[in-house]
């Protein structure tokens, strides 16, 4: 389970987050909503090893990720999907695949055959370069790319950003297989409301850096978490 407890999290003067806690565990999808500007993505980059946090802790089975770079973070099976994709625009498809392998020991740097069940679009596209393909193609690739790690923790930052609808149900289907392998725990960051809706185990609400909401599935307020999304 990945546990942030009470975290702060400042750039300088400001504070980004306050005393932000989530929990994470495997079998599950944890999403986490709320509006631009609200702190979901710093969190992310606390989570991932990309910026420090000034209180609290993140603790991944048990251990302590204080101090942890996201290369080491990664190999202890973090997967990361970025806002925007990030993609190698002038790598080929392959080659951004491979770009995900280096975490791993030697024996299992090869792209498995399920990336490929996931998104068969890929597969025909091995040689093509990143930044030929579509937006949607392009954010399949983000999450290939992760997923190449076999990770145990998987944390998507707004992937259905800019992204048609039937790619989205795509990307819906794939979440919600890999959550029912039970052996990986999946952060969703996201604003889309019926996507997140229709995918969280456990949510979390951001307002100004803090959680004003929190709880699993049953505990699901629509008006509420609703009345914290619309601008």
């Amino acid at each position: 389970m990945l546990k942030v407890e009470d975290i702060d999290l400042h750039y300088g003067a400001s504070q980004a987050l306050r005393r932000v806690s989530l929990a994470a565990p495997i079998g599950a999808v944890t999403c986490v909503m709320g509006r631009n500007g609200v702190g979901k993505t710093s969190l992310i980059r606390a989570i991932m090893g990309q910026q420090a946090i000034s209180g609290g802790r993140i603790t991944w089975d048990g251990e302590d990720m204080a101090g942890l770079a996201s290369h080491a973070r990664a190999r202890r099976g973090f997967g990361y999907v970025p806002q925007g994709r990030d993609i190698f625009p002038l790598l080929t498809v392959e080659e951004n695949l491979r770009t995900g392998l280096g975490a791993l020991p030697a024996g299992q740097r090869n792209v498995p055959d399920e990336v490929f069940e996931m998104f068969p679009v890929l597969k025909t596209m091995l040689g093509r370069r990143g930044g030929d393909l579509s937006g949607g193609q392009q954010q399949q690739l983000a999450i290939a790319r992760a997923l190449v790690l076999r990770p145990r923790l998987l944390v998507l930052d707004e992937p259905t950003e800019g992204i048609q609808p039937s790619i989205i149900k795509d990307i819906q289907r794939v979440i919600a297989g890999l959550r029912s392998r039970g052996d990986m725990a999946i952060v969703l960051v996201e604003q889309y409301f019926e996507f997140a809706r229709d995918l969280a185990d456990h949510f979390a609400v951001l307002v100004r850096g803090e959680v004003v909401l929190s709880g699993n599935r049953a505990a699901f307020d629509e008006t509420a978490v609703r009345a914290h999304l619309t601008v």
